[in-house]
């Protein structure tokens, strides 16, 4: 993406009449002339638009598949959930592919890899990040403003998703979107919101360390590719390494270890965008860590109320917010240390 400087006039103080008016609050005029800006040239980016169609894609692709097994789904009163039809729409599937939700642990952070990887690092580059901070704006407005506009942009897509999905359930089959189901599938937006603020964070992140934009993308390619296939497999190889043979071990060391390697897996975010959509959209599930034979006989298989789901879900919500700030604040503490002269 090529960025443009901001207009001086866009950013000037404004004539000398109304200054005394105008002072205080340029540098919020200024952060959202730079939102705006922001917004302008992810919509115009080649990249951007490419990820926007594979997601749209996806999506349509699930759909389809979606409302085709939806008859099914929807009949089988052996399934606690059957009634949860447009939750239905975004999980069931016939096996040929899988659910939207779990190819969007995949695609979701390439959006932010893809709006964040250059945000510093090029501004650096084609010399416009000096013209920028050489304006009446202060550098934390300029990393805030990187990050609200394609946060704002990745939310309304999500959003736009979610009522093309309901539009298109409502005129399919007539059927009265329940609240529970609109809360859920609200919630799950933002869980997904979370899971692309954590790597545009992370990407923001390189792209002030890094001086090639190129070095950024590849650094945060890895990182994801890292906990989405390699981590798990490095977690159960070790883990199998140490761990006692089960058949010496009594039933609780055994739900132990198993509680002990989830809370591993569970330091990757994707496993933790996974349990809380799995939990969101789908309310029969009761336990997110191994339960006894008493617990799952004294158990009833019907949903959970949306206050439950939502604090079985709420250590993960804890831990992507925990882990965006933290990559934030990073970046934060580091381009307000940075040389921007060189």
């Amino acid at each position: 993406m090529e960025n443009q400087a901001v207009s001086l006039s866009a950013l000037s103080l404004g004539s000398t009449k109304d200054k005394k008016h105008k002072g205080p609050s340029q540098p919020n005029r200024a952060f959202g002339v730079i939102i705006r800006k922001e917004i302008a040239d992810h919509i115009r980016s080649w990249r951007f638009l490419v990820l926007v169609g594979l997601v749209l894609l996806t999506f349509v692709a699930c759909l389809y598949v979606s409302v085709s097994n939806i008859r099914t789904a929807f009949t089988n009163t052996n399934d606690p959930d059957h009634a949860f039809m447009y939750l239905k729409l975004l999980t069931s599937t016939d096996n040929s592919m899988p659910p939207f939700h779990v190819l969007l642990s995949f695609l979701a952070p390439l959006l932010g890899i893809s709006m964040g990887f250059d945000a510093i690092n090029s501004e650096q580059n084609n010399g416009t990040l000096t013209r920028l901070l050489a304006q009446p704006i202060y550098r934390d407005n300029l990393l805030l403003a990187k990050f609200s506009s394609a946060i704002l942009i990745v939310g309304m897509l999500f959003i736009s998703l979610t009522l093309l999905m309901i539009g298109g359930g409502l005129l399919l089959t007539g059927v009265r979107l329940e609240a529970q189901e609109l809360v859920r599938i609200m919630g799950f937006v933002f869980v997904t919101l979370l899971y692309v603020a954590f790597y545009l964070s992370l990407s923001i992140l390189l792209s002030i360390v890094f001086r090639q934009p190129a070095t950024a993308a590849l650094s945060a390619l890895g990182l994801w590719l890292f906990f989405t296939v390699f981590y798990p497999i490095m977690v159960n190889l070790v883990i199998r390494a140490f761990l006692p043979d089960p058949t010496y071990l009594t039933q609780a060391q055994v739900m132990g270890y198993n509680e002990f390697i989830l809370d591993i897996l569970r330091i990757a975010p994707n496993q933790l965008y996974t349990d809380a959509a799995t939990t969101l959209l789908m309310p029969s599930v009761r336990s997110l860590g191994p339960m006894s034979m008493e617990q799952m006989a004294g158990a009833i298989p019907s949903p959970l109320p949306v206050k439950e789901s939502l604090m079985i879900v709420w250590p993960q919500l804890s831990g992507m917010i925990a882990a965006s700030a933290g990559c934030f604040a990073i970046a934060y503490y580091l381009f307000m240390r940075r040389e921007i002269r060189s």
